[in-house]
């Protein structure tokens, strides 16, 4: 196992920026990530995905539609983020 194999170690806060994950990646994070904010019992997260072209929000989006724990979504607003954030809300955990 190389160093780029090791896990990656997400902290539990409100919001997760994807720019520092390479792009096959994000779908992995975004679940990984909706999973234990959801077992921490956060209700709503920020996922900064950026503006560029939108092919990372349309990964984002696509991870949000398949979750489980995820109630609904929308465009953060523009002190959030504007296009380039989406602001998700969580199912509460049973």
């Amino acid at each position: 196992m190389n160093e780029n194999d090791d896990p990656v170690v997400l902290p539990i806060e409100d919001s997760l920026d994807l720019h520092p994950f390479a792009p096959r990646d994000i779908p992995d994070v975004v679940d990984s990530y909706l999973e234990a904010v959801h077992e921490a019992g956060l209700e709503e997260v920020r996922i900064i995905h950026g503006r560029g072209k939108g092919v990372q929000k349309e990964r984002v989006r696509q991870a949000l539609e398949k979750s489980d724990v995820v109630a609904s979504f929308e465009e953060a607003t523009p002190e959030r983020g504007g296009w380039g954030a989406t602001v998700v809300r969580l199912k509460s955990p049973t």
